[in-house]
């Protein structure tokens, strides 16, 4: 490893950090082949259910899982031609009944690092308590977790595992998010994304390899932000919130962040702007949707100092040559799959904002008050 993230590897407490985000690329290429090893499987299981006129998709998750529902169900309903919607388990544990108030056949889609967060084998549960009619696939790194021992072997439940080196070590889910996004895109998107998770790859590699993006990311810090905003349309405006996370957790806070879309931060967030606010937009790869990305930008730029307005794209159409990060070779898919190689850069971002501030990224919370699997929640039991 070279530049900032070389650097960084020698840094105590930031090793597994920098492995899990360097590592994104071959991960990648390794869930790739995993998906077109499992595909009769994935086919056997999904294609009698995707033949159902009013099959409803939930795609399901916890944090950073959630966010990986949102960032893929627009896509993924456009793809499949039908409801998908993305509800975080946290919500369904919460709400078991409102958030599936109608009974149509359902394929809830779980997401999980570990498995053994509270909610994620809660909410299988819940769903199969309100529903009559569910099938689960579940997508997680680990196989030694409750969630896939649970739904093993069940006629009713796929489990695709990812490679044990996505299962993350470090305290923020870096590979463990790209890779479960990957696996479902591929998963329940099938032969329409053949050859993408490689265009990906070399993508995430130019960005970890090219010293534009170290300086890039060296002058954002150096104005030394106290709030970050990260703003995205259609399926960015979950990557939006992911990366917004990321710089939360791994600075333990000291940076506070926020993520709207482009045309909600106008609503009331927008307040959150001052003088030592840095606003990061992803720009979409769909021209309609890029537009409002681009007046966004186009807005901001107007008023706040030069330099404090990144756009983050893969296409330069309409836009200026300054305060833009140009990711290579991918301007022309989806955003869903655009979202990959964009939240390695938020990662980069929220890892050195994190060694900047002394803060190591590995374990931010050394005193436990936030933890890798969440502790502390009480289930409670759902009466009929």
């Amino acid at each position: 490893m070279t530049g900032l993230p070389g650097a960084l590897a020698r840094t105590p407490g930031a090793s597994d950090t920098v492995r899990e985000i360097m590592q994104q690329p071959g991960v990648w290429r390794d869930i790739d082949g995993i998906v077109a090893a499992s595909r009769a499987t994935l086919d056997g299981f999904l294609q009698p259910l995707m033949a159902r006129d009013h099959l409803r998709v939930v795609l399901t998750g916890a944090g950073t899982s959630g966010f990986a529902g949102q960032v893929l169900a627009t896509t993924l309903a456009r793809r499949l031609g039908r409801r998908v919607d993305a509800v975080s388990t946290t919500d369904i544990v919460a709400d078991p009944r409102g958030c599936f108030a109608e009974d149509p056949p359902t394929l809830l889609v779980s997401f999980a690092r570990s498995g053994d967060s509270p909610e994620s084998l809660a909410a299988t549960e819940l769903a199969e308590q309100c529903l009559s009619d569910v099938h689960h696939l579940v997508i997680t790194c680990n196989e030694e977790g409750r969630l896939a021992r649970e739904h093993s072997g069940r006629t009713t439940s796929c489990v695709l595992l990812m490679p044990p080196a996505s299962n993350d070590r470090g305290f923020a889910m870096t590979s463990s998010f790209t890779g479960m996004t990957l696996a479902a895109l591929l998963a329940l998107g099938g032969t329409a994304y053949a050859g993408v998770a490689e265009r990906l790859a070399r993508a995430a590699e130019r960005i970890t390899q090219d010293g534009i993006f170290d300086k890039n990311i060296g002058a954002l810090l150096a104005r030394d932000p106290e709030r970050i905003v990260y703003l995205g349309s259609g399926a960015l405006r979950g990557l939006a919130a992911e990366s917004a996370l990321k710089a939360l957790e791994l600075t333990g806070g000291a940076i506070i962040t926020t993520s709207d879309s482009a045309l909600g931060f106008r609503h009331g967030p927008k307040a959150v702007l001052s003088e030592r606010t840095v606003v990061i937009v992803y720009v979409s790869n769909d021209p309609y949707t890029r537009q409002y990305d681009l007046d966004i930008v186009a807005e901001l730029r107007s008023t706040m100092a030069p330099g404090s307005v990144i756009a983050i794209e893969a296409g330069t159409d309409g836009t200026p040559d300054e305060g833009n990060w140009l990711l290579h070779g991918v301007e022309d898919i989806e955003d869903a799959a655009l979202a990959l190689p964009a939240v390695v850069c938020a990662q980069l971002i929220g890892l050195n904002a994190a060694v900047l501030r002394g803060t190591r990224p590995d374990n931010p919370f050394p005193s436990g008050e936030v933890n890798r699997v969440v502790q502390g929640v009480t289930l409670h039991r759902l009466q009929h």
